[in-house]
């Protein structure tokens, strides 16, 4: 109960205080956690991030305030936190579809963005495989995308991104020799997004061997430094497309095991490990494919 209280807690601070300047670690507070824990267990549950949460709010209530024709636009630009009348036409054109000129007329169409309400809904009652590690220290090479949302929203923006960087795929595994293990790394998380990596664990000859290919095609990739901690570690069902699992997984552990764990999620990478193992026409090997998350955590 804590834990719903908690983000309760925070959602009202949120709407209460609207039309100030929110602090996101004042917010964290109001849900009894780190700051840190509170936006990535949020933006898993909610489907977007606390940024984008603020933003919508603030528009659809935006919206409905033009709608009334009773203020100026620039004033509610200023009351919902825009500091140019132009940023907030753009902002409200992009999630509107009209500017705000067009709204104060009256008979246009709106978008409206509801607030949250946490409800208590019987939920679990399964089984759910895990394991707590101490990982050590890893280091990985790979090439970066800036993604936008929330991890359980990327499935497009992992998609593009895959089909766009099959010449670094192949460059990566041919240079470690490895191609059924494949590391995707989420870091660097802020209120908009975050940094979604492809990766491998190069031995060490092939990290010596990064040196002297072609400064051109070094630059495409980067080492990822995976400092060491306590990683909780769930793995999906063993199927041709693991990958296809992933979300659906980190959505069970942050709704059905996080919240009377002991633990909250800490300020680390989190790892994916996809196993996918090939063997031409065998569908008995392609079917033993599975993937693993890694949720970096730590005691309460």
């Amino acid at each position: 109960m804590d834990w719903i209280t908690g983000i309760q807690n925070a959602i009202n601070y949120i709407e209460d205080n609207i039309t100030s300047d929110l602090d996101y670690e004042t917010i964290a507070k109001e849900s009894f956690s780190s700051s840190f824990h509170f936006q990535r267990v949020f933006s898993i549950l909610c489907g977007y991030t606390l940024g984008e949460y603020i933003r919508n709010r603030r528009l659809s209530l935006a919206g409905a305030e033009l709608a009334c024709g009773r203020e100026k636009v620039i004033d509610i630009a200023y009351k919902y936190g825009y500091e140019t009348p132009e940023s907030f036409t753009k902002a409200f054109q992009k999630f509107h579809g009209i500017t705000p000129s067009q709204a104060r007329n009256g008979g246009a169409n709106l978008k409206s963005f509801s607030r949250l309400s946490m409800k208590i809904s019987l939920e679990g009652g399964s089984i759910m495989n895990y394991r707590i590690e101490e990982k050590n220290d890893m280091l990985l090479t790979g090439y970066k995308r800036r993604f936008t949302g929330s991890p359980n929203d990327k499935h497009d923006q992992d998609h593009n991104f895959a089909c766009e960087t099959r010449l670094e795929q192949y460059i990566l595994e041919g240079m470690c020799r490895e191609h059924e293990t494949i590391y995707q790394i989420l870091t660097n998380f802020d209120t908009e997004g975050y940094d979604f990596y492809y990766a491998y664990q190069f031995p060490k000859w092939a990290l010596d061997d990064m040196q002297d290919i072609p400064a051109d095609i070094a630059a495409r990739f980067e080492n990822v430094p995976v400092p060491a901690g306590t990683y909780i570690v769930f793995e999906t069902e063993r199927c041709k497309f693991p990958t296809a699992k992933m979300d659906e997984l980190r959505m069970k552990a942050v709704s059905e095991w996080l919240p009377t764990s002991g633990y909250e999620l800490r300020e680390a990478p989190e790892i994916g490990v996809i196993h996918w193992f090939w063997e031409e026409g065998n569908e008995k090997v392609n079917n033993s494919r599975f993937c693993e998350i890694w949720l970096p955590i730590a005691k309460k």
